[in-house]
């Protein structure tokens, strides 16, 4: 089951969760479909045109997931609610350790489906949020060869903090990425204790990386 989701999460984030790779200027007031909509439009473009993304150099990937991919995420919301109750329990430090090894996981994710982007293009879903929501889920498609691929946001407003929706939670196929993670990281803290889960991350990410 993993392997499948994976496999479609790595396909759909070529095409979709990667729309966040530039931020162009933007309007507070703009809502959160219009943002995704265009940052879609705008990293499609941006990806097929950068030949270091396009080769895999995970130095290019990482320094695009510092300076435009964080900005636009709620990153501390998303590990915190990966790692459930215990993000309680964990020290500053801890939470700061294991939002560094969530995020490499995920950019190693994210490496392995820029390289695979082609003709993909992302349509928008009829908007379902009252004017005054201050969380909303953005629904999308991404099409291009092979069957349409569901990918959804969850956003919540933020205002005066930069742009003015932020994700925090991403959806592929009806699987979201943080129910995903979820029951595995609970199972390491209820075994190892949070830093047994940092633990386990760490090591995930160093065999990833001896494995390219």
């Amino acid at each position: 089951m993993y392997r499948r989701f994976f496999n479609l999460f790595l396909a759909s984030l070529a095409g979709g969760a990667m729309t966040l790779v530039v931020a162009p200027a933007f309007s507070a007031d703009e809502a959160a479909d219009v943002m995704i909509q265009r940052l879609s439009t705008d990293v499609l473009d941006s990806i097929r045109a950068d030949t270091s993304i396009k080769s895999g150099d995970l130095s290019r990937i990482i320094a695009l997931v510092d300076t435009k991919i964080m900005p636009n995420v709620n990153f501390q919301r998303m590990t915190a609610s990966a790692v459930g109750p215990g993000w309680r329990q964990a020290t500053p430090e801890q939470q700061k350790r294991l939002q560094e090894e969530f995020k490499i996981l995920l950019v190693r994710t994210y490496a392995g489906a820029l390289a695979q982007v082609s003709d993909q293009v992302v349509t928008m879903k009829p908007m379902r949020a009252a004017p005054d929501d201050k969380e909303v889920v953005v629904r999308t498609e991404v099409r291009g060869r092979g069957d349409p691929i569901q990918l959804d946001y969850r956003l919540e407003k933020t205002p005066g903090q930069g742009p003015g929706w932020k994700i925090y939670d991403l959806n592929v196929l009806g699987a979201w990425l943080v129910q995903t993670y979820r029951p595995q990281f609970a199972q390491e803290v209820n075994a190892k204790g949070i830093d047994g889960l940092i633990a386990t991350l760490a090591d995930r990410n160093k065999n990833n990386a001896k494995k390219g």
